[in-house]
């Protein structure tokens, strides 16, 4: 078919003659409302967006002998990143000689993931990175997810993170 017809075609119908595969030879055109198809792709993109969830990592950065008050505002904090659905990665920076006490920093880590213990789970245990211990936590499954067949989490971080202690 003519261009001049298929133009007229849609005039007549009151809708817009669209190329839809225009690398084809002849280039294929149909007969459709232009607007409600973008409308409709920008939908189903949408759509497809929601099922994706991404999570950011976050890092919370302690020294070896932080006191208890910052601590505790640091732990804080971190409850709200794994609220949030975020990874929080845990760092406890040495300097100097600090780096000969990494019990220290472990002790520091080892009281943060205690007291969050219910919330989150390991993701990795704790490793020296250079002169930084870091541990990476992920937020815990709810009870939906469990309930889903979701694989049993391990504590073989939190167990890990015992032995290291002693």
């Amino acid at each position: 078919m003519d261009v001049s017809r298929a133009l007229q075609l849609a005039r007549d119908a009151e809708v817009d003659l669209v190329e839809v595969a225009p690398n084809s030879d002849p280039p294929v055109c149909r007969l459709l409302d232009y607007g409600k198809l973008l409308y409709l792709t920008s939908k189903k993109e949408r759509e497809s967006k929601k099922g994706q969830r991404s999570t950011e990592q976050k890092e919370v950065r302690f020294r070896p002998n932080i006191g208890t008050h910052d601590l505790d505002a640091k732990t804080r904090k971190i409850r709200e990143f794994i609220n949030d659905g975020s990874k929080v990665k845990l760092t406890v920076r040495f300097r100097g000689r600090e780096a000969a006490h990494q019990q220290l920093g472990l002790s520091v880590l080892k009281r943060v993931a205690d007291e969050l213990k219910e919330e989150v789970r390991l993701e990795r245990p704790p490793t020296m990175e250079g002169r930084a211990l870091s541990m990476v936590l992920i937020p815990a499954l709810t009870q939906s997810e469990k309930a889903d067949g979701a694989p049993k989490e391990t504590n073989q971080g939190q167990e890990e993170l015992a032995d290291a202690k002693t």
